[in-house]
């Protein structure tokens, strides 16, 4: 008897999303979160749980009270399903197995349905737990991110990716699934400490690196102006680095990653690994810019980038306050990063290197001597023992 043939079927599904920029979001006269939630469909009130990082409503105490305000302000829009949930972010909240658990205890308590929202308001982290939570509660709630950071407004909440870390590894588990809004609150950024406004602008230098040399040259000459923390070059460096993002997760062909092709992971195979070594005390913006610098100047030691921009880009980095160095970046353990970078992508080992400003080539090898030469070179550097001299070339 002849087997049947087989049965095929295409699914093509479409998203839609929009990153806004505003002020004051949860002020009364500000109806963007209001309007947003309503276009989502004619039954109104729509019902919102609002989680929000607690490192956030300390550095803004009347917050939660503003959120209660709001909603009541427009009540025949939203109705809020209880006070807001406050959990505590930073990477130690994707570490902690309970907390998908317990966002989930939550929601099922409000009595949430796929035509709920939940409202996240906080760092990259708190972002990609309450991410993650609302895509695995009934096979997916409506997401508005309002990130808080400029990590996260630059980078990490306008993407399709959601994840908590296990088993000592980077977004070990996850999900895509994009958001319905993300919010960019310039407001929340003022309170940030040093640490956390230079780190975000990681990413920045990593999307202009690899895709946009007037965006580096711009970051280049304002380094020194976004280090001190003014306003303005922020708001355009952070409007640039989510458009190129979103530019890249709509016409880049691979949005949910099932190929091996991964530009925008620039550096980053050694800055998850790094985040690991540290026990995480790294921020996550500061791992990548250790990453970029390594990557950098394996670029340049293997022949494929110039000394000139090897210098241009460490120097940018540099004036951004950000530090090329960590003892962490020598030995054997950071090398366990490329299997682990390759198991996390699937497939072949792929790793974006530079040969010139703006343009970025894979490679799917890299060599373990080089590679501990270039951390030799970036700790000479720190230490001023290289002085400005021609670094040898060994490609």
């Amino acid at each position: 008897m002849t087997n049947p043939a087989p049965l095929q079927q295409e699914i093509q599904v479409r998203f839609r999303y929009g990153v806004y920029f505003t002020t004051a979001v949860f002020a009364g006269h500000n109806p963007l979160l209001k309007d947003l939630i309503c276009a989502g469909g004619p039954d109104l009130p729509k019902k919102l749980l609002v989680v929000v990082d607690g490192g956030v409503s300390q550095h803004h105490p009347r917050l939660l009270a503003q959120i209660a305000a709001y909603c009541r302000g427009f009540q025949a829009a939203l109705s809020l399903a209880g006070p807001p949930l406050v959990v505590e972010g930073g990477e130690a909240c994707k570490n902690d197995p309970q907390g998908v658990r317990s966002l989930h205890r939550a929601m099922d308590a409000a009595g949430l349905c796929r035509h709920s929202y939940v409202v996240a308001v906080g760092g990259g982290a708190l972002l990609d737990l309450a991410g993650y939570a609302s895509a695995t509660a009934h096979r997916g709630l409506r997401l508005i991110r309002v990130p808080t950071t400029v990590m996260a407004q630059a980078d990490a909440a306008v993407g399709v990716k959601n994840s908590i870390n296990a088993f000592g590894k980077k977004n070990f588990i996850g999900t895509f699934a994009p958001p319905v809004a993300v919010i960019n609150d310039f407001t929340f950024l003022i309170t940030l400490f040093q640490r956390d406004w230079v780190s975000g602008l990681a990413e920045a230098v990593k999307v202009a690196l690899i895709k946009d040399p007037a965006f580096f040259a711009f970051l280049e000459k304002h380094a020194r102006d976004l280090a001190a923390r003014r306003p303005e070059p922020m708001r355009q460096a952070i409007y640039r680095c989510a458009d190129l993002h979103l530019q890249h997760i709509g016409g880049g062909g691979d949005p949910f990653e099932f190929g091996s092709s991964r530009p925008l992971d620039f550096g980053h195979w050694a800055a998850h690994k790094l985040e690991q070594l540290t026990g995480f005390n790294l921020r996550h913006g500061e791992a990548v810019a250790l990453g970029l610098a390594l990557d950098t100047t394996y670029s340049m030691l293997a022949g494929l980038l110039s000394q000139g921009d090897w210098e241009r880009i460490l120097h940018t980095l540099e004036n951004l306050g950000l530090a090329l160095y960590v003892p962490e970046l020598e030995g054997t353990p950071i090398l366990q990063g490329l299997e682990e970078f390759r198991a996390h992508l699937g497939g072949r080992l792929t790793i974006p290197l530079l040969w010139a400003i703006g343009h970025s080539l894979e490679v799917h090898d890299l060599d373990h001597g080089l590679i501990r030469a270039s951390a030799a070179l970036l700790r000479e550097r720190a230490l001023g023992e290289t002085g400005r001299s021609r670094p040898a070339v060994m490609g």
